[in-house]
């Protein structure tokens, strides 16, 4: 009986070429692009062959000669996007600051393209794009000391973040987008039910008065938020290090 495959490692990347007879009448990156295009205007529901091969005035069957579905399309997708995202190289910078670049990187793309994240763990993320950006955050941070799983612990934290704040902004900005106002005025629009509560909740009130107006701009606070946050992580990884750096050479060695 033939081995089932699993959905999760059947990835587009381990599997040989698809062989076809005859010249295609698209690229792969003409195809890639408008999938692009067309996820980043209408998200993964949106995207299907048949739209796709309308998009690019030509048949799904112009499609099928260089993926075999959608997964597939997807899965190129997703590797096309994170190729936008930069990580510097061993030596071109410290590595608090090229991890710093990378997790900005990650999560300004993900504000440009919302809908890869309901991508991320459903296939193994293991394309050009990607291994190349893993080779170079797992250079700098074993530059900087870290060792082992460690290694996979920093990039897992720092990838969390960017995630986490993009994830929340993507999601507002997108709503609000759709009732047709920006986010400056969701903030005016709840400045009279927030006065009106005030006296059940004084601490925030009090604390809410302290922030000037320009610090409420929506996307200022996002902006600030993130990299607050992403300081402190890095202050705390660098403590860490430096600990871990005063053990170690405190530590007796062993003698034969």
């Amino acid at each position: 009986m033939p081995e089932q495959k699993n959905p999760f490692f059947d990835s587009v990347w381990t599997r040989p070429p698809r062989s076809r007879s005859g010249q295609p009448t698209l690229s792969r990156e003409q195809i890639v692009r408008a999938a692009i295009e067309l996820l980043d205007a209408e998200g993964t529901g949106g995207l299907s062959m048949r739209r796709l091969g309308t998009r690019l005035g030509s048949g799904a069957t112009s499609l099928y000669w260089h993926v075999a579905n959608k997964e597939e399309l997807l899965e190129l997708t997703v590797d096309e996007v994170l190729g936008e995202c930069y990580v510097p190289e061993v030596g071109d910078t410290s590595w608090r600051i090229g991890v710093s670049i990378a997790t900005q990187g990650m999560r300004l793309m993900i504000l440009r393209h919302p809908w890869v994240m309901s991508m991320f763990g459903t296939k193994p993320t293991i394309g050009p794009n990607a291994m190349r950006n893993g080779e170079r955050m797992v250079a700098l941070l074993l530059a900087a000391g870290f060792d082992g799983v460690e290694v996979s612990h920093v990039s897992t934290l720092l990838n969390s973040h960017a995630i986490g704040s993009a994830t929340t902004q993507a999601a507002v900005t997108t709503h609000i987008r759709k009732a047709g106002i920006d986010a400056r005025q969701v903030v005016e629009k709840l400045e009279p039910y927030l006065d009106a509560i005030a006296p059940d909740h004084p601490q925030y009130d009090r604390w809410r008065r302290q922030i000037t107006p320009d610090q409420l701009d929506p996307e200022r606070m996002w902006e600030d938020s993130f990299k607050f946050g992403l300081e402190r992580l890095l202050d705390g990884l660098e403590l860490w290090l430096s600990r871990q750096r005063v053990a170690d050479t405190s530590t007796p060695t062993e003698t034969a």
